[in-house]
């Protein structure tokens, strides 16, 4: 099925105000990660053992961000989202404050306000300081500590500078990379317990920090994003895939947007969450106290933000585990095999990327219904990550990237269908604004409006950004 406008028609508009964005995160198109005062994350020693690809300079945003936000400017993107370093601001994680961390976010949200571009701003973009790391991260309460206090610090800092906020930036993918599929610094394999009770803490440091963004009267919007995917049973009418579809999307998907909207876990949530846990050979560590403060949040959420890039099938599986990443773009060689779970497994006549991302835009649509339906005391829902990463070839100063055009415009066509539907969403951001460092893939997966030439940070607007510039004028699709 694919959704289209009438022939003769102009389409749907997308309303006033509708934001359209770019996407960054500070690790990713900084660079300068070890100097100007900034403490260490564990991917500074994690990359330089490894010896494949550095995280300097990146994209050298942080040197040359005016030159990006001109380029937002000029191509209509009136939405930045950009996370804040950890440890720019608090190099060991707490404790001491860099002074010159703190004025560079200063500078750069005021750089994007001169240029009409708004900074949505997260804190934590999976860069938890090295000494926090080492303790535990996130599996040690005391991180949850650590990060409201960082958050709050950021919320006074910046008061009047920054209109909306994120806590974290894919809680499922910082804990499925740390515990399930090993790719992450310190990573483990298979760890259903320790992804699980990764992501309940998350959730609850998220809730502290909401609480005190919303008792300290800061102005503006809060909220998380999450990184969804729909799960779909490969054969839909067969028991055994319809419960494999169901114990991911509790993995991924619905143990996080329960915490989000409820605040706590509904018993189909916490029955199948619980059962996934003993598989690995754990428990939850669940407290009321901690559901008080998520119930207390959870009514105070402005808004969602939702990366989306994909959905699964998935099939029934009794076997071991059997997980591997596919980092390099060699297609076909992605395999996620979780023993309790089910496997993922392609849908014939459904196509793929060389990274093995199946392109099916109508499950960004049912995902969106989805939360519309199951949870109706959502506020607001921000697109913060959609895109597609591609092998882009510079050929005579120009990057032709149609398929790419092609992929954004089947997911802003369901989007619309789904808003037409009475969701509500303010806004999409494409990941990613420039191409940039991108963890596990290095940098030959590229995803920016703007071509990156690494060697002299030369920036080239590609094919994807003249059509979102007229995207973003006309406010229509086609």
């Amino acid at each position: 099925m694919t959704y289209s406008d009438p022939i003769g028609s102009p389409g749907p508009q997308f309303p006033e105000g509708f934001i359209f964005g770019g996407s960054t995160a500070a690790y990713q198109v900084e660079g300068e990660t070890r100097t100007h005062g900034k403490g260490k994350v564990a991917w500074d020693d994690y990359l330089a053992d490894q010896g494949r690809f550095s995280p300097d300079p990146a994209s050298d945003f942080y040197n040359r961000y005016e030159q990006d936000l001109e380029l937002c400017e000029r191509f209509g993107i009136n939405g930045i989202r950009v996370s804040i370093a950890w440890t720019r601001i608090f190099p060991e994680g707490t404790g001491q404050v860099n002074p010159e961390g703190v004025q560079f976010y200063h500078d750069l949200f005021s750089a994007c306000h001169s240029r009409g571009v708004e900074p949505f701003v997260t804190p934590h973009h999976f860069d938890t300081p090295l000494p926090l790391f080492e303790a535990g991260e996130f599996l040690n309460r005391d991180t949850i500590d650590a990060f409201a206090e960082y958050a709050r610090f950021c919320f006074e800092e910046y008061a009047g500078e920054v209109t909306y906020w994120t806590t974290f930036n894919e809680i499922w993918a910082d804990a499925t990379n740390h515990y399930i599929e090993g790719t992450f610094p310190g990573g483990e394999k298979a760890q259903l317990h320790k992804c699980f009770q990764c992501e309940h803490n998350m959730m609850l440091a998220h809730a502290r920090a909401v609480l005190a963004f919303k008792e300290g009267g800061y102005p503006g919007k809060i909220g998380a994003i999450q990184s969804l995917e729909y799960k779909y049973p490969l054969d839909e009418n067969d028991p055994a895939d319809i419960a494999a579809a169901k114990n991911e999307d509790v993995l991924q998907n619905q143990l996080l947007l329960d915490a989000t909207f409820r605040g706590d876990y509904a018993p189909d949530t916490l029955e199948i969450a619980q059962r996934l846990a003993a598989v690995s050979g754990g428990e939850l560590d669940i407290r009321e106290e901690d559901l008080d403060i998520m119930r207390a949040a959870a009514k105070v959420n402005d808004y969602l933000g939702v990366n989306n890039y994909q959905c699964r099938f998935l099939k029934a599986y009794d076997g071991e585990n059997d997980l591997h990443h596919n980092g390099t773009g060699e297609k076909g060689i992605d395999r996620f095999r979780l023993a309790g779970v089910g496997k993922r497994v392609n849908k014939p006549g459904i196509p793929t990327t060389d990274w093995d991302w199946i392109i099916y835009p109508k499950g960004l649509f049912d995902l969106l219904v989805r939360i519309k339906l199951q949870y109706p005391n959502y506020k607001q829902i921000i697109i913060t990550e959609n895109g597609m990463g591609y092998k882009d070839a510079l050929i005579d100063g120009f990057v032709d990237d149609a398929p790419r055009i092609d992929y954004v415009r089947q997911h802003l066509r369901w989007l619309l269908k789904a808003m037409e539907l009475g969701v509500n969403v303010g806004g999409y951001f494409m990941w990613s604004l420039q191409d940039q460092f991108s963890w596990t893939n290095g940098y030959n997966k590229r995803y920016g409006f703007f071509y990156v030439d690494y060697e002299t940070q030369r920036r080239i607007p590609k094919a994807s950004a003249y059509w979102f510039k007229t995207v973003a004028e006309t406010r229509r699709i086609d």
